[in-house]
């Protein structure tokens, strides 16, 4: 009787080795080095996103440094123009009052239209940030440092100091009558607020180095500026003037305060001037605490409607089509000549193969995304300083910046899962030109769509397709009290940035996960 033939055991380990997923990384990536086209593609990718963002932030030039602005304690840009009632604080003490019948004189838009006069869609944002309340300011100074507890408009009682902090108190609304109060002990400020003057509840406490010694304590009215913006498909228009609003105030008490009651227009950088003849308080009423009150103008941080690093980097838009390219033909190539079947046969773990191959093609493509954008942000930066993009307004960058490395390092990212997300396509689709068009199409045609839409039905689109990613260039502070409008075409993004680009990443995944349960059920 012959004896069974028996396989030697390294035979085993060796087929094992063979199809182990080190090896498959290993050969997915010989064959994206040996395709000189393939390689070619990289390049131009490189290029074309270095040089489309230094087309961009070379075309973009601001006259003189931009405007005047005024510096908070911070450095920070900010909006200083009040009506202002006040009194010296030289020590400890407090300031208390009742704010009252708190009304925007100017809700339409700038041009005295009404919301919907007009094509398009009529956005206001700003006017519920108006507010009236109590104020501990370190001098008459635009851009000193100050606490405040205010009504609002259109977000109830806010605790907000030095422009750029906002604390929220209750949820009360401006038909509501409101006492306010701020006490100051040493260097330290607390707000509160009641409902009848009797009973207080706590809004909050900070201490501010820039409040010591003599400060003025007194009240205030601010209104934020009124916004409107239309819009259509090609473009859209935006304008501002100039809000205005009234708010009655009355039991107004400065304990520890001396040297009479006085009241100022403070606007403008640097500048205090006299308080306007109509809207002056009677010298009686300001004597005895009881009073209307007229003011323009803000009190927030100033936002700038340009983010210089997601201008530099504004070449990964063009950039990412022939990485898509290269994503669907990096699988739709082996499916055209049949080199798919030889690939299968040597693993026949055909989830793994896909799962090799994106992970291949996503650190190639990341690397080479991650140069460009190195780039991008190196030489494209200095152009934008020399163009006018200065300090205060567009504070000092460097690579090393927290929010600056987060958006040039998540650009490259983002390319790398763009070329993910086509390999899966191409693995979907199985034709390269269909998987192209797709991945470019949901990519650049939401771009084109929301500067036309309504501002809601941008945002959502901004939210919910794979263009969500690219809110992970967003360096730009954004302020909930600040009057800014949000609109897409500046680069605005309702998410945050790594939000944005967890929606993408969520389109990758998924359509990597259709392409590989498609693989394993369909003979190739």
């Amino acid at each position: 009787m012959t004896a069974p033939v028996k396989t030697p055991p390294y035979r085993s380990q060796l087929t094992s080795a063979r199809d182990g997923f080190g090896q498959l990384l290993h050969a997915e990536w010989t064959k994206l080095r040996t395709v000189p086209r393939w390689g070619l593609v990289l390049l131009s990718a490189m290029t074309l996103t270095v040089l489309i963002s230094v087309l961009a932030v070379s075309g973009s030039s601001v006259e003189g440094g931009g405007p005047a602005v005024t510096v908070g304690p911070d450095g920070t840009a900010v909006r200083d123009t009040m009506h202002l009632v006040h009194e010296e604080l030289p020590g400890d003490g407090s300031v208390t009052a009742r704010v009252s019948g708190l009304k925007n004189l100017k809700p339409s838009a700038p041009d005295g239209g009404r919301a919907g006069a007009s094509p398009g869609v009529y956005t206001r944002t700003t006017a519920g940030w108006t507010k009236a309340g109590v104020v501990v300011k370190a001098n008459t100074k635009t851009g000193s440092s100050y606490v405040a507890v205010v009504m609002t408009y259109g977000h109830g009682v806010r605790m907000q100091w030095d422009y750029t902090h906002d604390l929220a108190g209750s949820a009360t609304p401006p038909q509501e009558d409101r006492w306010l109060r701020l006490v100051r002990k040493d260097d330290v400020l607390t707000g509160y607020e009641s409902a009848d003057g009797k009973d207080w509840r706590r809004v909050g406490s900070v201490r501010l180095a820039g409040l010591t010694g003599t400060v003025e304590a007194g009240v205030f009215t601010a209104a934020a500026p009124n916004t409107k913006a239309d819009r259509m498909l090609g473009g859209t228009r935006v304008a501002q003037g100039a809000g205005q609003a009234t708010a009655h105030f009355d039991e107004l008490a400065v304990n520890g305060g001396e040297g009479g009651r006085q009241q100022a227009s403070i606007g403008g950088p640097g500048l205090q001037t006299a308080v306007p003849a109509q809207d002056a308080v009677p010298a009686a009423d300001l004597a005895a605490g009881s009073f209307d009150l007229h003011g323009s103008g803000d009190v927030a941080p100033l936002q700038a409607n340009s983010d210089i690093t997601r201008d530099t980097l504004s070449g990964a838009m063009i950039g990412l089509i022939p990485l898509s390219a290269l994503g669907v033909l990096f699988i739709t190539a082996e499916f055209r000549r049949g080199m798919i079947r030889t690939t299968l046969t040597a693993s026949p773990r055909r989830g793994r193969v896909l799962a090799a191959k994106a992970i291949v093609l996503g650190g190639v493509t990341f690397v080479a995304g991650l140069i460009a954008t190195v780039l991008c942000f190196l030489i494209g930066e200095p152009i934008t300083r020399r163009n006018g993009h200065k300090p205060p307004l567009w504070p000092e960058l460097a690579l090393t910046d927290g929010p600056v490395l987060r958006a040039v390092i998540g650009t490259a990212a983002l390319l790398a899962v763009v070329s993910v997300l086509a390999l899966a396509l191409g693995a979907l689709l199985r034709r390269t030109a269909a998987a192209i068009t797709l991945i470019v199409v949901v990519l650049v045609l939401p771009q084109i769509l929301i500067s036309g839409l309504p501002l809601g039905a941008a945002h959502a689109l901004m939210r919910a397709t794979p263009l969500a990613g690219f809110a992970i260039q967003d360096t730009i502070t954004r302020y909930d009290q600040a009057s800014a409008v949000c609109l897409p075409e500046e680069g605005c993004y309702p998410q945050g940035p790594w939000s944005g680009f967890a929606v993408l990443c969520a389109y990758a995944a998924v359509a990597l996960g259709l392409a590989i349960w498609r693989m394993r059920r369909r003979d190739v």
